[in-house]
């Protein structure tokens, strides 16, 4: 682990704690996995307004699985994608009864063999169900770990990789939390609060920016 790695984190301990939390509303596993799964191209705020009334409706993975796919898709029309979202959540419980007697599995292998559940989703469940250290890299992780230099890549799988690289284990589901909750409220995308960030003096992104700035303004001065 890099020095500026080490620094970052103690940082975000700091301001935030070690406590682990979720965003998205759940009472269990199941629930947890259809709401990752609605969380795709939505915000965490709109699927717990739609799980609200969804785990109402459907009280168990058997009533996802014998759902109507049309009355689905309207239950879940805000979160977009419904159609697919729907498809999706039908056949993944099914699969769940079929072969996990409905409960939901814990390795990553069996998560990612179920239908509309990618690394993504699989590690949401394995981190905050069964504490296993994992590493969530949705585009608040993707976009800040390589602006905070923790990782280069754009593609989500090999960042992870680099990621679990970097990082030390005990820190793999806190990062996920700590830059989620950093992204939502400082580093924000496209214009984040440079000025009020507290990791600004460990940020490579924040400096390359700074000396290109004054860079012009040499530049304009030499006119």
């Amino acid at each position: 682990m890099k020095k500026r790695t080490g620094e970052i984190l103690a940082a975000l301990d700091a301001r935030y704690g070690t406590e682990y939390r979720c965003y998205l509303n759940h009472e269990n596993a199941w629930q947890l996995l259809i709401a990752t799964m609605l969380s795709a191209q939505c915000t965490d705020a709109r699927v717990n307004i739609v799980t609200k009334d969804l785990f109402q409706k459907y009280k168990s993975v058997e009533d996802f699985a014998k759902a109507d796919l049309k009355e689905l898709e309207q239950d879940i029309h805000s979160t977009g994608f419904y159609h697919n979202k729907a498809k999706n959540i039908i056949a993944c419980c099914k699969q769940l009864l079929e072969r996990h007697d409905g409960e939901v599995p814990s390795t990553i292998e069996e998560l990612t063999a179920l239908a509309g559940v990618g690394r993504k989703t699989a590690n949401v469940i394995r981190g905050n169900i069964f504490h296993e250290p994992s590493i969530v890299v949705d585009t608040h992780v993707k976009r800040i770990s390589k602006k905070l230099g923790v990782s280069k890549s754009d593609d989500p799988v090999k960042a992870e990789m680099e990621l679990m690289k970097e990082l030390p284990k005990d820190h793999w589901i806190l990062w996920n939390i700590h830059i989620i909750t950093f992204g939502r409220t400082i580093c924000k995308a496209p214009t984040p609060k440079c000025e009020e960030c507290f990791l600004q003096h460990l940020c490579p992104d924040y400096e390359k920016r700074m000396k290109a700035t004054k860079g012009k303004g040499k530049a304009n001065g030499k006119k």
